[in-house]
């Protein structure tokens, strides 16, 4: 999963991009390489445990039963930084938690985004 949202000034206030047509958009500017003011983030890749036989992401406890939805976001730049994670703990219960420079508005729509198959697979 990738994950493009407007970065933040050195105020740590976040940019704002206001585009005046399909081509000024987020995504419009992140497939034309222009990334100035756009953080692109990326899932965390889980590592294989041998005692499972499965590949896994270290959740710290927040996330307590496996789920193709589980999934954490990072910065390439820094991969032990969690900017987002979302995982199941019950049968139809989920989790989430977000650090900066992520609000919770876009957390949750990236959340939501993970139960429909066809926004949040590549």
């Amino acid at each position: 999963m990738s994950v493009i949202i407007p970065g933040m000034n050195m105020d740590h206030e976040r940019v704002s991009i206001r585009p005046r047509n399909e081509h000024e958009s987020l995504l419009a500017r992140w497939q034309n390489k222009n990334t100035e003011s756009v953080i692109e983030l990326h899932n965390k890749t889980p590592v294989w445990n041998d005692d499972t036989q499965s590949y896994v992401l270290n959740f710290h406890g927040r996330v307590t039963q496996a789920s193709v939805k589980n999934f954490q976001i990072i910065h390439d730049n820094d991969p032990d930084y969690i900017v987002m994670q979302f995982g199941r703990v019950a049968e139809d219960v989920f989790t989430m938690d977000y650090n900066y420079p992520m609000c919770a508005l876009q957390a949750f729509a990236i959340a939501l985004s993970s139960f429909d198959s066809k926004l949040a697979c590549e």
